[in-house]
């Protein structure tokens, strides 16, 4: 059996800890090809050699200045050799056959452009976070996702196309890479994967979701829970997106929602709650888009 080459890239940032699990779950893995980088974003408060110590078969990168999650990324592929490229957040951690069915189905379908696996989230009764998408709801600007907290009792284990993909894991050829360009560093942080999606199968390709594959995610431990950066570049970039991947009306019209009812709900939220930093942080999303009205293509 052919084994193609996967570059799996991760980012680090003040997580040495918790990618060190990440890439202990990836020693156990069956597929007998594949490499492993990881992208330090600048860690200010940590020391990201530990993960080169203790794993000596990591590909350590150190950026000097945090890139954001596409900027890290761009800066793995660069130094990646795989012919299929496996974007996985440093805060999951895999099945050991995972990887099997995701590169299977690239090998069968030469139209497939973008892959992600089943994700449950770690904790607990490992609900399910991720069995698909139904795309981005153009009135609130977020992601439809299928099977969300759900218990898994096997209702998600047909793989089929779907809408979008997962940041927290998604499988890209290289071929596809080339053909559209890598991640949009616009975004910094959030949607930039939602958007490549979008600019992947605009290229006319398919996103799909594999179901025989299986990682488990532990949310958000790099920004942390609740986080300001997390209120600010969220409610920025959802604006953003519907700017970049709407036309006409739609995107009239999805604007005007988002900035006339979604934002004034999570601004009357946060306000009823004396969250004052969250609510300083939605304010300076929208001055952000105010202030790049244009060029954003």
């Amino acid at each position: 059996m052919n084994y193609p080459l996967v570059s799996v890239i991760s980012i680090n940032y003040n997580q040495a800890r918790v990618t060190c699990e990440l890439v202990a779950s990836l020693r156990r893995v069956t597929y007998p090809s594949l490499e492993i980088i990881v992208v330090d974003n600048a860690s200010p408060a940590d020391n990201p050699d530990v993960i080169k110590e203790q794993f000596p078969e990591v590909q350590l990168i150190k950026s000097t200045e945090n890139l954001g999650f596409a900027g890290g990324n761009n800066l793995g592929i660069a130094q990646a050799r795989g012919e299929y490229l496996l974007f996985l957040n440093n805060d999951t951690e895999v099945e050991p056959d995972f990887l099997e069915p995701l590169v299977e189905l690239f090998k069968t379908n030469p139209r497939a452009g973008i892959a992600s696996p089943k994700i449950k989230y770690f904790d607990g009764e490992h609900l399910i976070q991720y069995a698909g998408s139904r795309g981005i709801n153009p009135w609130t600007g977020r992601s439809i996702t299928i099977g969300h907290l759900e218990a898994d009792y096997g209702q998600h284990d047909a793989s089929y196309p779907t809408e979008l993909a997962d940041g927290a894991a998604m499988l890209v050829p290289r071929r596809v890479l080339e053909a559209v360009g890598p991640m949009p560093e616009l975004y910094f942080l959030y949607y930039e994967e939602l958007d490549w999606c979008e600019r992947i199968k605009n290229a006319g390709f398919t996103c799909h979701y594999v179901a025989e594959s299986t990682v488990y995610h532990k949310e958000s431990v790099s920004v942390g829970k609740g986080s300001v950066l997390k209120t600010y570049y969220m409610n920025r970039n959802r604006l953003l997106f519907i700017r970049r991947n709407s036309r006409g009306w739609a995107r009239l019209t999805s604007t005007l929602v988002f900035v006339a009812a979604a934002l004034p709900k999570l601004a009357l939220r946060y306000a009823s709650q004396r969250e004052w930093p969250h609510l300083r942080a939605l304010g300076r999303g929208l001055r952000w888009n105010m202030q790049h009205a244009s060029g954003l293509q």
